[in-house]
């Protein structure tokens, strides 16, 4: 397998260039063009490729305009472990600073450089040729089956992507490995509630707010009330190594009707980050709370709440041990420890699914030196070839 990545390699670098070079920005979210060049791609490895379009009344509910999810399924033998390989095709929109085109996949100094370079198209590229290096090389397994899935709403919560693929039957994988970076096993990541607060009071001219509710004097409770569980949370760390804390964060502030007018609404976003220590359903009601009673301080206000996304932390547990052993023995002499990130992922579906699911592919040691959702987002070619190795031999040694 080592030789023919080896010698394969340019291929597998122009495939990833080729996937940088078609945007998939999400949002707006139109990624079943993407959908297309990938699948042609992995049709021109010689994949049969099975394109999956999620109703597109589904997509707008979720914020997205097209959706197509691929799925390639190659069974080397009858029984065995299907083993899932999921990475996301939709990225987030480059925004501003990047000192190169963002979607120019221009090669310097050993990285490839553009949107989607670390999340995830590289790991796109890396389970597609760790696959085809396992059905090329002579050294196939006699049983057993890998999928890839290639999926386009990670962005937006993944609930159109592996969730949808397994909550419709179209995939039943005993296993799954995720897309992640390449210098540790990831076993567990934090979750997120995205909340939207609208605070309610009355109108009433400025030159007697006493006659209204001041929505934006009741907000500023609730703000406070925010940063009071931000420093509560900041004393709060997980006993996974690389989740770090709890964190909440304010992200939009929206009110007002005109400068002489006492507002009667402000709305607000928020994002609120769980450790795999904490129950989802849990924090959002005391989230609720904490808002609610605080909005409700001040006489005639009150608060509504909206959650728009619940993403639950990934766990580790026990199911995930042969993957862990699997890809730490393929790494040689390389370390690879378990560790957790403090981000949330499309992994989390797999395991709400009952599938074992850690987090591996292309990539430093972190999102940072990546700029991962940054400008100059980047992969090195080096891990690249890394991870895809490392990938291949661990689908070897589980299908064996």
């Amino acid at each position: 397998m080592h030789d023919w990545l080896q010698s394969h390699a340019e291929h597998q670098i122009a495939f990833l260039a080729e996937l940088v070079r078609c945007p998939s920005d999400n949002p707006p979210g139109d990624c079943a063009p993407h959908a297309e060049v990938t699948a042609r791609l992995l049709q021109d490895l010689g994949f049969t490729v099975e394109r999956h379009v999620v109703p597109a009344d589904l997509a707008a509910a979720c914020g997205m305009e097209s959706v197509t999810n691929l799925v390639v399924r190659h069974r080397f033998g009858p029984g065995g472990r299907v083993i899932a390989l999921n990475a996301h095709g939709d990225v987030v929109p480059p925004g501003d600073g990047w000192s190169t085109d963002p979607y120019g996949a221009e090669i310097r100094e050993g990285a490839l450089y553009g949107r989607g370079a670390a999340v995830s198209k590289s790991d796109i590229a890396t389970y597609a040729f760790a696959l085809k290096a396992l059905i090329d090389s002579g050294e196939a397994p006699a049983a057993g089956a890998v999928e890839l899935h290639v999926t386009y709403d990670e962005e937006a919560g993944g609930l159109l992507g592996p969730a949808w693929l397994l909550e419709e039957e179209i995939s039943q994988p005993d296993l799954a490995i995720c897309a992640g970076f390449g210098q540790s096993v990831v076993t567990g990541h934090n979750g997120a509630i995205h909340l939207e607060a609208t605070v309610l009071g009355r109108s009433a001219h400025a030159a007697n707010p006493a006659l209204g509710v001041d929505a934006l004097e009741a907000a500023n409770t609730v703000l406070t009330a925010i940063y009071v569980e931000r420093k509560r949370l900041g004393g709060v760390v997980s006993a996974l190594p690389g989740s770090g804390s709890p964190q909440i964060t304010v992200g939009i502030i929206a009110g007002g009707i005109n400068t002489n007018v006492v507002p009667d609404k402000v709305t607000l976003r928020l994002d609120r980050r769980l450790i795999p220590e904490e129950d989802a359903a849990v924090t959002e009601t005391e989230l609720r709370t904490m808002i609610e009673t605080a909005a409700a301080s001040i006489p005639g206000a009150s608060a509504e709440c909206r959650t728009i996304m619940l993403a639950a932390p990934l766990k580790p547990e026990v199911g995930q041990a042969p993957l862990v052993s699997a890809l730490q023995a393929a790494a040689g002499g390389k370390l690879l420890p378990e560790s957790a990130v403090p981000l949330y992922t499309d992994a989390r579906h797999y395991q709400a699914a009952g599938v074992p699911v850690v987090l591996f592919g292309a990539g430093p040691a972190s999102i940072a030196e990546a700029n991962a959702h940054g400008p100059d987002e980047h992969v090195r070619l080096a891990d690249l070839a890394e991870a895809t190795e490392v990938i291949a031999s661990a689908l070897l040694a589980l299908l064996r």
